[in-house]
């Protein structure tokens, strides 16, 4: 081990050991004023950096200021007012009524902070999927350490200068750096492990959680699909499905992968899509609303993505232009399953069309393939949308939408398999941070009675109790 990897080392242990020494007191003392101030302190903080936010954003990867604040603050100030506002009713306890065999007994449950939590954050929606988990993590009464990406530099600056002017390190602090800090980090016994990132990566995490039997919250990805029904109404199908798909230019866990249109509907779909997407983003890859690809890794990612796709079949049917970073809005027809992009997630702005007959095709073909954090269906005809939902399974569903599920604090936000574990997002993020204490409080009870010795009256009582039970 060199020199660089034990001062890396050290470091990620010596912030353990600074929240762990305050595990106990936080649980006696960290209650519901504290809790809510956290959160108020953490609102003011992010209201206070809105424009280095904004800044650090446009240089990672040229995010418009609009959509910075659309999709990476406002997520972020609405679930802490949310937390703030149920958070009494959250952390009381919960009465249980009894059972026949508990009679004389009074059960609750009590919710109760984890620990000391790791969050793992990504790069493409670098500060609300670093702080929204912290939200919940603070609101559960835990302390948290945050290891932003190192792939969105100025960002993870402003996030670490950020938690430092906030809060001390004991309660909330912030780790930087690349690979061999996470690997550091994932070393050491944090009670609750939250990581959002890609399936691979989350198998990382998870071998790394159960050598110390770490609980997890994976929210990982996949390829969500669209459908577009014979009864959809198209225009809006093209309005949220070009905004689902590139706005962050598709760099988005939930945004739709890929699309299918019913044959009746196709021509008139693309029409209104193109002009929908025209509307948005008209200058292409030039366009000032349309954030760049994060890095020359990922831009050549998508290009060879696209050059297979093009080499096997596939037709180029509306952008399809790029210049370094930066990648128009394109639309493909033609895709077969020979090509890489039919089975990787995109994760840019290409968006595949599937044209389709029966539906039950379609959910075949969704249900051959690894469970999806989304789908989304447009159409009119609700029978038909519950016959789709029923015949697959993903994360979320969204009906005549995209996207808008993850910003609903009630709704819990999570994947299934490959997708994700667990769940975030208002109650259910508290739940993630929360472990929920069983306790039994004996008043009468009457289980004595069956209590050994085993004489031929004790057993006769116990063989009512299974009659009666079991």
């Amino acid at each position: 081990m060199d020199e660089t990897q034990v001062t890396v080392n050290d470091h990620a242990a010596a912030a353990f050991a600074e929240q762990s020494a305050g595990v106990v007191a936080r649980r006696l003392n960290f209650g519901l004023a504290d809790r809510r101030a956290a959160l108020s302190r953490l609102e003011s903080a992010i209201r206070q950096n809105e424009g280095a936010l904004v800044a650090a954003m446009a240089s990672d990867f040229g995010k418009p200021e609009a959509e910075v604040i659309l999709t990476e603050l406002v997520p972020v100030l609405q679930e802490i007012r949310h937390a703030s506002r149920h958070l009494r009713r959250w952390m009381r306890p919960r009465r249980v009524a009894p059972t026949l065999v508990s009679l004389g007994t009074a059960a609750r449950v009590r919710p109760e902070p984890r620990g000391v939590c790791l969050i793992i954050a990504p790069w493409n929606y670098p500060f609300s999927l670093a702080i929204g988990p912290l939200v919940s993590a603070l609101a559960a009464g835990n302390s948290a350490i945050i290891k932003p990406s190192e792939m969105t530099p100025a960002t993870s600056a402003v996030i670490a200068r950020l938690v430092k002017d906030t809060f001390s390190p004991d309660l909330v602090t912030v780790i930087e750096g690349g690979v061999e800090v996470s690997q550091a980090l994932l070393a050491l016994p944090f009670d609750h492990i939250f990581f959002t990132g890609s399936p691979k990566v989350g198998k990382i995490v998870m071998a790394a959680a159960s050598k110390t039997l770490a609980s997890v919250t994976l929210e990982l990805g996949g390829k969500s699909p669209a459908i577009v029904g014979q009864d959809a109404d198209l225009k809006r199908a093209a309005l949220w499905i070009s905004f689902g798909k590139f706005a962050n230019a598709g760099q988005t866990c939930i945004a739709p992968d890929h699309v299918f249109v019913h044959s009746s509907v196709k021509a008139d779909f693309l029409t209104a899509l193109r002009a929908r997407v025209t509307k948005s983003y008209g200058e292409g890859f030039k366009s000032p609303h349309l954030t760049r690809i994060v890095n020359d890794r990922h831009a050549e990612r998508l290009s060879d993505l696209l050059k297979d796709a093009v080499d096997k079949g596939a037709k180029v049917t509306f952008g399809g232009a790029a210049q370094d970073c930066r990648m128009s809005p394109t639309i493909i027809e033609a895709m077969t399953p020979e090509m890489e992009i039919d089975h990787e997630e995109i994760f840019g702005p290409i968006l595949p069309i599937i044209v389709y007959e029966d539906i039950e095709e379609v959910t075949r073909r969704i249900n051959e393939r690894p469970k999806p954090l989304a789908l989304y269906i447009f159409d009119k005809s609700l029978p038909r949308v519950d016959q789709i939902i029923a015949a697959t399974s993903s994360g979320s569903v969204g009906v005549n939408l995209t996207m808008a599920q993850f910003t609903h604090t009630g709704l819990p936000f999570g994947g299934v398999n490959t997708s994700g574990i667990g769940a975030a997002h208002g109650l259910d993020g508290f739940r993630a941070f929360s472990h929920e204490r069983a306790i039994l409080s004996n008043h009468f009870s009457s289980l004595p009675m069956v209590f050994p010795p085993y004489t031929p009256g004790v057993k006769r009582l116990i063989s009512v109790i299974k009659r009666i039970l079991g």
